[in-house]
């Protein structure tokens, strides 16, 4: 691989992050505004008859389509792509750079009502990242037929992943993830999967300056449903982005940045000349993702069973659920004993405190977390006190 183009990446973002999104709960009517202020038109409309935007810009030979939020609330990479726009069209050297070596097509909410609703599927219940077969719902349909019309050299398929998710073993946060996906189910590796493999390794070598050891290899397993996997079947190099958790960061504001530079530093740095395609050691020394993390740990808490005195631990799961147009983080019991096998992004030591609370006197999995430590309220209705 050449060397990597020295750039200050942390200035970048500062100098054009799109101020006005801010949070998980980004709608269509978040992102209208900026829309208007590229090239856009409309290339369909969603279940709800809300309208599915396109924005093109560039005018290079390389042809880049990139799409975000076919997941509702997965929103972190659409402001990461409202971050980049801000670059592209800020009439400086680097976004002239990028705009006479690409074109990019960009569809920036794929689920407008899904993201209304702050779920995952669209509003015919239908996940759209498995509906690359069937192509059911309008959203998908729109979709491929830009992909199709546009005929894009690579795609960037744009993603959040839950905080359940650790890089392997490490104990760190999977921040980012990336996967080359497979193009069918033995899972070789061709040109067109190389190729998205080597924009990967790009990437991967300057987030480690800002992420190290937060970088993950998302699951390969084969999904002709799935989209990404379709596009790469179809020979067009496919990488899937996955924005994670970072310590404290559940509006994924850091999150969002690690994507704005995982998509500049790839753009200014990747080479189609260099990709060797029988050498894909770094790819497959990124650790893999797993599913190793609780958000909470109640340590030493005193439980009573039935009379029996027990020294334990609780782990504890954020829900995000929408109330009154925000996302609140609301935590329930998720698993109860050792849990030496996990990691959790905050820990409470109560060293032996007394749990109690007001319906079972233990903890119940499934239930929110409310419940008192030697008498005072340490967490009421999911929400610590």
């Amino acid at each position: 691989m050449h060397k990597q183009i020295i750039m200050d990446y942390d200035l970048l973002f500062d100098n054009h992050e799109a101020t006005s999104l801010y949070g998980r709960y980004i709608t269509l009517e978040s992102i209208e505004p900026l829309i208007k202020k590229y090239a856009f038109d409309v290339v369909g409309t969603s279940v709800l008859g809300k309208p599915l935007y396109r924005i093109h810009v560039g005018t290079g030979t390389t042809k880049i389509l990139m799409w975000s939020q076919m997941h509702g609330n997965e929103s972190t990479t659409t402001k990461a792509v409202f971050d980049f726009l801000e670059l592209l069209t800020a009439a400086s050297d680097l976004g002239n750079q990028l705009l006479e070596q690409y074109t990019f097509c960009i569809l920036p909410m794929v689920n407008p009502d899904g993201a209304s609703l702050y779920t995952r599927a669209n509003a015919n219940l239908i996940d759209l990242n498995r509906d690359s077969v069937d192509l059911s719902q309008p959203e998908s349909t729109v979709l491929r037929k830009v992909f199709d019309a546009f005929q894009p050299h690579y795609c960037f398929n744009l993603h959040d992943q839950r905080t359940i998710f650790g890089v392997s073993n490490t104990g760190k946060p999977a921040t980012i993830s990336f996967l080359a996906p497979s193009f069918d189910a033995t899972k070789a590796y061709n040109t067109t999967r190389t190729k998205a493999v080597k924009w990967i390794e790009t990437m991967c070598a300057a987030l480690q300056s800002y992420i190290p050891g937060q970088v993950g290899r998302f699951d390969d397993g084969f999904n002709i449903n799935c989209i990404g996997d379709m596009f790469q079947s179809l020979g067009v190099p496919t990488i899937l982005f996955e924005a994670g958790h970072f310590q404290d960061d559940y509006e994924r504001e850091q999150t969002r940045k690690m994507v704005f530079i995982s998509l500049v530093s790839g753009l200014l740095n990747y080479n189609e000349n260099d990709v060797v395609f029988n050498n894909l050691s770094v790819y497959l020394q990124i650790p893999q993702n797993k599913i190793i993390f609780y958000d909470i740990l109640i340590k030493n808490i005193e439980i009573n069973y039935d009379g029996i005195e027990k020294i334990t631990n609780i782990a504890m799961q954020f829900k995000e659920e929408l109330v009154e147009g925000k996302i609140i983080f609301v935590a329930y019991i998720a698993e109860i004993g050792e849990l030496d096998s996990f990691f959790f992004h905050t820990t409470y030591d109560v060293k032996g405190a007394t749990y109690s609370d007001c319906k079972n006197q233990f903890p119940v999995v499934g239930d929110k977390a409310s419940f008192k430590v030697d008498s005072n309220w340490f967490f009421k209705d999911g929400f610590k006190i």
